[in-house]
């Protein structure tokens, strides 16, 4: 049976690890020309085939609600960032593309971002890495 006590202090040293690097990783965007909440649904769209996902896929990634997502992608939409059309699968579905414009954008903002990141973590070794990737994944699987 898992000791409650340890649990519990690797659960707190978890969440304040994750937010300090979070607290400092922020100032990665101030001066960019996306909000964070942007990047990520740039994240998930250009990470599909066709830099297309749906937006129920791009909510399931976000840390916000459906209504939030949506109201955020349609923020985009009038930024050229993304463009928004039914999807074909799913009528009440819709589906979301990066434009070239939101794709250079974030492709910017994601090598000042993933220097920030590989600096960050670079207090651990690869194998530490390795390990931090498995348990988080782990623990995601439930």
């Amino acid at each position: 049976m898992t000791d409650r006590k340890l649990a519990l202090e690797a659960w707190e040293s978890l969440f304040r690890a994750q937010h300090e690097l979070f607290d400092e990783m922020v100032t990665d965007f101030e001066h960019g020309d996306l909000a964070q909440a942007e990047y990520d649904v740039l994240l998930t769209v250009t990470r599909s085939p066709g830099m297309t996902a749906r937006l129920r896929d791009v909510t399931n990634n976000m840390l916000i609600s459906q209504p939030s997502v949506s109201r955020l992608v349609d923020r985009m939409v009038t930024r050229g960032l993304v463009a928004k059309c039914p999807d074909p699968d799913d009528g009440r579905g819709a589906l979301i593309r990066a434009t070239d414009a939101g794709a250079r954008t974030f492709r910017a903002l994601a090598t000042i971002h993933g220097r920030s990141i590989a600096e960050r973590m670079s207090r651990l070794d690869d194998d530490e890495l390795r390990t931090l990737r498995d348990l988080a994944e782990k623990l995601r699987r439930g």
